[in-house]
């Protein structure tokens, strides 16, 4: 990989201002040139985030962050290894680049038009080059680590409703070969075809269970957005897909887990269905038998969408070491009359401090993007180190 020159980056890095004011108008020419060119590759692309704007909007904050720090690509050392584990999910390989450096590249120009001579076009096709050398690096290490290769045939053995929105998926090898151990907090991809738009579909889905060696659950939200083209494949999932039935699974991923070489406290904090990713991590630390004192704090709307209650409940009654505290944004007359939770209202961390500040404790925090920052601007004003807080975001979204 050739390094660029002084002149090459002082070209890009002038054109972050630009990228600033017009990089969401060129993503989005970028996609529509990409599949009108090249409709073979919408397979590898979530439709719905194409036209919500939010998979535009994301690469063009990408784009401008490269930009900005080309001379400084260490101050990017975090977001490339979330996008390569996010493409190694979904299987981009190398052969995948070229094509999209051409199309970036025409987009920059043709959206640009006069503002952007020769000289810049050449350092930008330079800095792309870069670029994709540096994720094919890293995701090609992560292939050569990975369970298995691309999307194996998984069977579903069992299906079962968590809550009104969200049913678990219980999925072994339909070759009936081994499950290799994956990190809790990972996920998975799953393709499914979706009539709607004629074409086949990833999403990623947090594995919700320990690692065992037999089996592997993903647990699904139906999404009943309004206005937004979203659900196609949580709802073929939920109203599709039943015992019996084949998916195609890619191995786990994710950079997002549980550190199992640590004794000290963990604080798994989760919205809606961001519990997914921490009952795996939680199930993970009982399965191990360890001491570790655990936090196990989650918020949802209300009893009928609170879904691994009854789990988490039995788990906290039968082990010392997990606390939990549980919060329900509207309180139903039919939930007053359980113990299912403990707080009304939305998280207040006023109400549950003294269990969720523990020392020397590791932060996880999953959700709705407005949830994390709440939470991720709480534990900064109490002190807690950055290192120590850890996030996952489901979608194109960003917390930064």
């Amino acid at each position: 990989m050739t390094a660029l020159t002084a002149d090459q980056i002082a070209r890009v890095k002038a054109t972050a201002p630009v990228l600033a004011e017009h990089g969401a108008t060129i993503t989005t020419h970028f996609y529509k040139r990409l599949f009108a060119n090249h409709p073979e590759l919408k397979h590898l692309f979530n439709q719905a985030h194409q036209q919500s704007g939010g998979q535009p909007q994301a690469l063009a904050r990408a784009v401008y962050a490269y930009a900005a720090n080309i001379d400084n690509l260490g101050a990017l050392t975090g977001a490339v290894a979330h996008i390569t584990q996010k493409h190694a999910s979904l299987n981009i390989r190398a052969e995948h680049y070229p094509i999209v450096g051409e199309n970036l590249l025409a987009a920059i120009s043709e959206v640009l038009g006069d503002a952007v001579d020769q000289p810049t076009l050449d350092a930008w096709a330079a800095a792309y080059g870069q670029l994709a050398g540096i994720l094919i690096g890293a995701e090609q290490k992560l292939y050569d680590g990975a369970a298995w290769s691309g999307f194996r045939p998984f069977a579903v053995v069992r299906k079962e409703m968590e809550s009104d929105e969200i049913t678990s998926f219980y999925l072994k090898p339909s070759d009936g070969g081994k499950l290799r151990d994956f990190a809790p907090g990972q996920y998975v991809s799953v393709k499914r075809f979706v009539t709607e738009i004629g074409v086949v579909q990833p999403r990623q889905y947090s594995l919700s269970d320990a690692p065992n060696g037999q089996y592997l659950r993903i647990s699904v939200k139906r999404e009943r957005p309004i206005g937004l083209p979203a659900g196609h494949v949580s709802n073929g999932l939920h109203d599709g897909v039943e015992v019996g039935s084949i998916v195609e699974v890619s191995a786990p991923m994710g950079e997002f887990s549980l550190d199992r070489t640590k004794t000290t406290p963990v604080v798994l904090m989760s919205g809606g269905v961001g519990i997914t990713p921490m009952v795996s991590m939680l199930a993970s630390i009982v399965a191990s038998g360890s001491a570790r004192q655990v936090a196990f704090v989650h918020a949802c709307r209300h009893g009928g969408v609170h879904a691994f209650k009854h789990w988490v409940n039995d788990i906290a009654s039968k082990h010392p070491n997990v606390t939990r505290a549980v919060f329900y944004e509207a309180v139903r007359p039919e939930d007053r009359q359980g113990a299912d939770f403990d707080f009304p209202g939305r998280m207040d961390w006023p109400q549950f401090v003294s269990q969720a500040l523990l020392p020397d404790a590791d932060y996880y925090i999953c959700g709705p993007v407005a949830f994390m920052r709440g939470q991720m601007a709480a534990l900064h004003a109490a002190g807690i180190h950055a290192e120590r807080i850890h996030t996952e975001i489901f979608g194109a979204g960003m917390l930064e």
